[in-house]
């Protein structure tokens, strides 16, 4: 063996050694391990990828942490951060379902080993019911639609994969990826830009000769915008849009505020995907209100949207508030009821209402609240709120707020879980975050969607995620296929029907 391999072999040796090095020596203290993120006490459904992470502290150069489970089993970690192998953390959760983990931590700092008090995570009994989760990433950009993507991601493990970058689809922005009831079979999303386009994957689309997907027309003159915030009526035939025309505008004397978005005017409409029909309601298309975020319900029988009297913009923009509404609609004939309903009076609370969602299971409807306006991930003071549909009682969710913004949130298809974005980690970029909930209507404590060594990549990130939803099961796209398809001139066109 030559001189260079042997000090090449002990050098690698030393450095594994140091990185993996055990507790000695250890000094105990009487309180909670600081880590990133912050896990502790946390709800976990079983499948969920390992929940790795480091101390917060950057001085400490080793974390070494045993975890066991109420009902058996024990897995362990050791090095920058607690990596735990992939395999091993699902047969512990899958073995401790519906019981407790408990951390035992160990740091080193300045060549002295500290252990910490116990944490525990509690492993749910109830199912996640998704593979994984779809989501925008979008850095910040103001003017131009910069480096953007539609993705997917694997919730057992780290993986990602691309359903569309826009890189693919030059100066065009693609948003708003919407899955009916988590259903990879049944979806859309929009495409702005000189070749802009509605994409919709559904699966009456699937039962016929041809493509799968249609591309509507971006525009209609007679909706005097584009098809956007849809949501899925439940049966699959139908889906709710709005159509906005958006503004936005830059603050100069607010530190906690960048921008302001407002729509100068937006309406509610239905689209029928069968007769590629626009169907418009005047009830629900006020001349003096912004209609807005329409969300079907659970069994397809009621249309809720917000609504907003139009203020002077952009002087009076922070007068705009909306208020919660809902409508009934017959989904036999795609025609809505003759009166409108107001569940959340903005006059009432003084407050905005925005992004309605009804839980699947038809017991609640969580929503967005913040002091004006609709497009809430700007605004610090937004929070997640929580309609009982049976009682009519409201309340913030004050289990998952914090003090910056929280918003784009969405249920899994047994109501059971929940994910949304917030600004909670440095009020510049929106990440996801998942909790579970009880069926006495509470949330557990949110943790961040785990990464392989958390810390060093969300540092890194210079994107927002924007617009989460669970997926039962991977989207099927071919990414190079959807994009040489938009950027031709291929289009569905639709038509018009108004019912006064």
């Amino acid at each position: 063996m030559r001189n260079v391999d042997y000090i090449i072999i002990l050098t690698v040796g030393w450095i594994l050694a140091a990185c993996s090095s055990k507790p000695t020596d250890v000094n105990n203290v009487d309180a909670l391990p600081e880590i990133y993120p912050d896990y502790v006490g946390v709800t976990i459904p079983v499948g969920i990828a390992p929940l790795n992470f480091a101390m917060a502290d950057e001085a400490f150069e080793t974390i070494d942490v045993e975890v066991k489970g109420t009902k058996g089993g024990s897995i362990h970690a050791n090095g920058a951060l607690a990596d735990f192998d992939i395999d091993a953390w699902h047969q512990l959760l899958e073995q401790n379902k519906g019981a407790t983990l408990t951390f035992t931590v160990c740091a080193r700092k300045d060549g002295q080993w500290i252990q910490y008090k116990d944490f525990s995570m509690d492993v749910s009994a109830d199912p996640l019911e998704a593979w994984g989760i779809t989501y925008r990433r979008i850095p910040p950009s103001y003017e131009m639609y910069s480096q953007m993507g539609l993705y997917q991601r694997d919730l057992s493990n780290f993986d990602e994969t691309e359903l569309l970058q826009n890189t693919r689809t030059p100066n065009q922005c693609v948003n708003c990826h919407t899955a009916n009831r988590t259903n990879p079979d049944q979806y859309l999303f929009h495409v702005r830009g000189d070749h802009g386009a509605t994409v919709i994957g559904s699966e009456k689309v699937r039962r016929g000769e041809g493509e799968k997907l249609e591309l509507l027309q971006a525009k209609n003159d007679s909706i005097r915008g584009s098809m956007v915030y849809p949501y899925w009526h439940p049966g699959g035939r139908y889906c709710a849009f709005s159509t906005n025309k958006t503004s936005q505008m830059f603050h100069t004397n607010m530190k906690n505020k960048r921008i302001e978005v407002y729509d100068s005017s937006s309406d509610v409409f239905v689209y029928d995907t069968e007769t590629h029909t626009i169907l418009r309601d005047t009830l629900i298309m006020k001349k003096y209100w912004a209609e807005n975020t329409p969300a079907f319900s659970s069994d397809g029988q009621w249309l809720y949207f917000t609504t907003a009297l139009r203020q002077v913009y952009p002087t009076d923009y922070d007068q705009e508030k909306y208020s919660l509404c809902r409508v009934s609609f017959d989904e036999k004939t795609g025609r809505i009821g003759e009166q409108v309903d107001t569940l959340i009076n903005a006059r009432e609370t003084g407050k905005s209402v925005s992004w309605p969602r009804p839980s699947y299971d038809g017991r609640y409807l969580m929503y967005t609240q913040t002091d004006y306006g609709y497009f809430t991930i700007w605004h610090p003071e937004a929070d997640l709120w929580l309609l009982d549909l049976e009682t009519g009682e409201t309340r913030p969710m004050t289990e998952v707020n914090s003090d910056r913004a929280e918003s784009f949130h969405n249920w899994s298809a047994n109501s059971r879980w929940f994910l949304f974005t917030s600004r909670r980690e440095n009020g510049l970029y929106t990440q996801v975050y998942l909790a579970a909930f009880d069926r006495q209507g509470k949330a557990t404590k949110p943790f961040l969607l785990p990464q392989r060594d958390p810390k060093q990549f969300y540092r890194r990130l210079l994107y927002s995620y924007n617009t989460p939803d669970f997926t039962s099961r991977p989207v099927d796209t071919d990414a190079s296929k959807l994009a040489k398809r938009i950027n031709g001139d291929e289009r569905t066109p639709t038509k018009m029907a108004v019912r006064n």
